[in-house]
């Protein structure tokens, strides 16, 4: 057990970490559990281990700032203040759903709080998070757009291409690879020359930063530091946050190419217990009150499973909807194209 010292944030902020995270790890679970009981199908990537890495970006940021990311979502819409039950209604295909029972488990969207998707593609979002970026720019506002990305998407050649002109441009962007050392079952050692990922930046004068992403508290300050630097007008910053899920890349990886202790060693430093044991020796918190905040998780996650299951599938005529913009483009009726 370490002393007790100052703490560098509040202690409300320690008790929204706690609660945030807990419950991004017990919806993580339960998703898990209704796919194998084949409650809905299609994709399914959980983001257990990794919470601390959008809590601690959500709390550095503005909601005014935007959020793109890949298909690992889950946790993002319930970081950034939506209700769990609409992330589980979409998982289900249910009308309720967070994209109207259209996205499913890979995309996952919320106009309300600025979070962009959700892809599918690997690596797609790296770019549409640049031309996020600059639309705040043109625009003349102060926010920033947190493009997420896995350590395989590094791999695209659209990252490169993207960085040259989101550093030539100087757009607002904090770059964010949620490196979790596996690119579905391949390490970053067995795909890339640059272990150190935070290196890539170099070659574009890119200002980044190696993170220690299993501590909600140094996500939160890297995070901070580059949403900064890119509202200031300086250009994109890269952040190589290393972080690491305890679960297969997808409800189908058998995960033969891990050994258990290196889970296991993993889920000794895990960010949920690190926070609740700064609460708990700096009494925060006492037990009745971490107690509730249990309660109130375990609440959210029945309350979800229920709304998802109670919900109406989406109508046959919605194939037709969201799909196809009706518009009398002149240069398109006169054949000028």
């Amino acid at each position: 057990m370490a002393t007790k010292t100052k703490l560098p944030f509040s202690k409300a902020q320690y008790l929204k970490w706690y609660e945030d995270m807990l419950l991004i790890r017990r919806i993580e679970e339960k998703a898990g559990q209704l796919y194998i009981q084949q409650k809905f199908g299609g994709f399914c990537h959980l983001y257990i281990g990794q919470e601390a890495v959008v809590a601690g970006t959500v709390s550095a940021t503005t909601k005014d700032d935007k959020h793109i990311t890949a298909y690992r979502d889950h946790g993002h819409p319930i970081a950034m203040g939506i209700h769990p039950k609409y992330m589980m209604a979409e998982l289900f295909g249910k009308s309720t759903g967070m994209s109207k029972g259209k996205g499913g488990s890979m995309h996952m969207f919320s106009k309300e709080v600025n979070l962009l998707g959700g892809h599918g593609i690997v690596g797609a979002q790296i770019a549409l998070g640049a031309g996020i970026a600059f639309a705040e720019k043109y625009k003349g506002t102060k926010n920033v757009c947190i493009t997420s990305m896995g350590d395989g998407a590094v791999r695209q050649g659209i990252l490169h291409e993207t960085f040259n002109m989101a550093m030539n441009w100087k757009l607002p962007v904090v770059f964010l690879i949620e490196n979790n050392n596996y690119a579905m079952g391949t390490s970053v050692e067995r795909t890339s020359n640059v272990k150190d990922l935070s290196e890539i930046g170099e070659s574009y004068d890119m200002p980044a930063k190696s993170v220690n992403g299993m501590k909600v508290e140094d996500v939160h300050d890297a995070i901070k530091w580059g949403a900064e630097h890119a509202r200031a007008g300086k250009g994109p910053v890269l952040l190589d946050v290393r972080t690491y899920r305890y679960k297969g890349h997808s409800m189908s990886d058998p995960q033969k190419y891990r050994t258990k202790e290196e889970v296991q060693s993993y889920k000794e430093q895990d960010p949920i217990k690190m926070v609740l044991e700064t609460i708990e020796q700096n009494k925060l918190a006492g037990q009745k009150a971490i107690q509730n905040i249990q309660d109130r998780v375990k609440a959210k996650v029945e309350e979800s499973i229920q709304f998802a299951e109670q919900s109406e599938e989406p109508s046959p005529e919605e194939l037709y909807i969201d799909n196809y913009v009706e518009a009398d483009y002149p240069f398109i009726r006169d054949n000028k194209f």
